[in-house]
């Protein structure tokens, strides 16, 4: 179905599906948020999901809608895009969330996402349709979002090590129980900040396709903004328990001063990418900053086959959302 002005209940049926997966993206990325904060004892797993369930909303305050112009605009061409292609993208991500989840695996909801849209679209009408700018700079920051995590957690770390040398452990201990609260609200800020405007790159791509926006607003419309900060905020109320445990000790052990280090050298990386319009994954982000806050205490100090089989789940998310999502656009072909 192809009209101009799509049937409203498929458009609704739609708009539902992706809060459901804005909603899983905040449940399976609250490990990203709150891991080191509960894993070093700052906060107790209530209250940390709270906690960043606050901060996640507030970024609707904080941050420009830049990473939703692209998802909804710069991954593939606007003409392409009708009710079957982001059926097909919402069933690509979702289903490669679940798995991963299920898993404990730390992936990449935005990826899934992504990975989702560019298999529907290919699906339809071929590699044509790719907008090649937007797909190489979201890919380039799969590698790039954790090795500047890596970078600024690891210096982090190294300058706390400095200016802290001459004080007693007990003491440092006692301060960055509190400065985590700081870094631990930033990045559940920036993390709310990138990840919400993804579900609403998506919601605004699908309304202008059926007919309900036109292409030339210059944003989507404020009902699509509000709700999509906040099923994010109440998906990392629920928490993802598996996925905290891997990021906050199966890595690294981490103790206040690393989990602030690690958090900070994270937000800092998605204030900056989110600034320049890139959705990247707040998973790869923080995994990144935490490997780099271990790796200064010793080589051994970091599980790289854990971290090992977590870059495999990066590889792959992309294209295997992306081979659920060509399935699910054709079977939805079928049905309407």
């Amino acid at each position: 179905m192809q009209t101009a002005q799509a049937a409203l209940w498929v458009v609704i049926l739609l708009v539902a599906l992706a809060i459901v997966f804005d909603f899983m993206n905040g449940f399976h990325d609250a490990a990203n948020s709150i891991a080191t904060v509960v894993s070093t004892g700052v906060l107790r797993p209530a209250q940390a999901v709270v906690f960043a369930a606050f901060f996640n909303v507030i970024a609707i305050f904080v941050f420009h809608l830049s990473v939703a112009a692209t998802v909804g605009k710069g991954i593939v061409l606007p003409d392409v895009v009708d009710v079957n292609v982001v059926f097909g993208a919402l069933v690509g991500a979702i289903a490669w969330n679940l798995i991963t989840w299920y898993y404990g695996i730390p992936s990449s909801s935005s990826h899934a996402l992504i990975g989702g849209i560019v298999g529907a679209a290919l699906a339809k009408a071929g590699p044509s349709v790719l907008v090649a700018a937007g797909i190489l700079k979201t890919v380039a920051f799969i590698f790039i979002s954790p090795l500047l995590g890596f970078l600024l957690g690891s210096l982090m770390m190294v300058l706390v090590a400095w200016v802290c040398r001459r004080s007693r452990p007990n003491k440092v201990d006692r301060w960055f129980r509190r400065m985590q609260l700081v870094s631990a609200g930033a990045y559940s800020l920036g993390h709310g900040g990138n990840d919400a405007q993804k579900t609403i790159g998506l919601i605004w791509m699908l309304l202008i396709a059926s007919g309900y926006t036109a292409a030339s607003d210059a944003a989507p419309p404020t009902w699509t903004i509000v709700v999509c900060y906040v099923a994010i905020g109440l998906g990392t109320m629920f928490g993802g328990w598996r996925i905290v445990k891997t990021m906050g000790q199966k890595i690294t052990k981490l103790k206040p001063v690393g989990g602030f280090c690690a958090e900070t050298g994270g937000a800092l990386t998605l204030f900056f990418a989110t600034a320049l319009g890139i959705p990247v994954s707040t998973t790869h982000t923080i995994t990144g900053a935490i490997v780099g806050v271990g790796s200064t205490q010793r080589a051994s100090a970091v599980r790289w086959g854990v971290a090992g089989n977590i870059v495999w789940a990066w590889v792959l998310t992309i294209p295997a959302s992306a081979l659920v999502a060509a399935v699910a656009y054709w079977f939805s072909t079928l049905i309407f």
